[in-house]
């Protein structure tokens, strides 16, 4: 799909039967043209619903990107990898993410962004056929290698004294087969998460989301919510 891709080949296995979850309900969200914002905001952490940090995500769209902006409040620890870099796994300490994909079904394929405080990026199309990453199925990851080739642009500012962090990203509509101009009525499916982690308790890490999955995995695409760019 992308010029600038490496694939990580799968190891061939027999594919698990998908286990979906049944009688899901998902949030929804009207996206307008930038330079107005469709925000969601969310407060309860994957999968026992305690009380989570305040996060923020903004998005629009224009002719040719999706615009976000990730909102982390009450951020204590800022924890990253400092070698870390452009696709390094930075979801293991702290990072924003954001899934997406064109259209309103289920996704088995779908762009995986995640952004952390240092504004080290990691972008991949994922291969998910199950749609929940079930046990034995095939999942394969093919990394964007050179994001800002491909016009995927990132920028973050940090205050730790208030405990905050901005993120903001531009991501290609023509990722998902979207020609300039032309994104104005189409219909997405997308999810945002957050994940904290601190020094004292590193590997264990803390998870909230937009919209919630019922265990501690975000690569549940029932769970995605509907977007419409109006």
């Amino acid at each position: 799909m992308f010029l600038n891709t490496v694939l990580i080949a799968a190891v061939a296995v027999v594919p698990a039967l998908a286990q979906i979850p049944s009688n899901i309900s998902v949030p929804s969200l009207n996206v307008p043209a930038c330079p107005k914002k469709g925000t969601v905001t969310y407060d309860k952490s994957v999968p026992d619903q305690v009380a989570f940090p305040r996060t923020k995500v903004d998005v629009c769209y224009d002719d040719s990107h999706i615009d976000i902006t990730f909102t982390a409040y009450n951020e204590t620890n800022f924890f990253v990898n400092p070698n870390y870099t452009t696709n390094s796994p930075i979801y293991q300490y702290t990072a924003m993410e954001t899934f997406i994909s064109r259209g309103t079904g289920d996704p088995q394929t779908y762009l995986e962004f995640e952004i952390a405080p240092n504004n080290v990026t990691f972008q991949a199309m994922i291969y998910n056929p199950s749609k929940v990453r079930a046990d034995g199925a095939p999942f394969d990851t093919f990394y964007v290698a050179e994001p800002l080739v491909d016009g995927l642009t990132a920028t973050t500012t940090v205050n730790k004294p208030i405990g905050l962090w901005v993120s903001s990203a531009r991501i290609p509509l023509g990722f998902f087969n979207v020609d300039n101009g032309t994104a104005h009525g189409t219909q997405w499916r997308m999810n945002f998460f957050r994940i904290i982690t601190a020094p004292s308790t590193f590997p264990a890490q803390f998870y909230g989301a937009w919209s919630q999955p019922d265990e501690a995995n975000f690569h549940m695409t029932p769970y995605f919510g509907h977007i419409t760019f109006v």
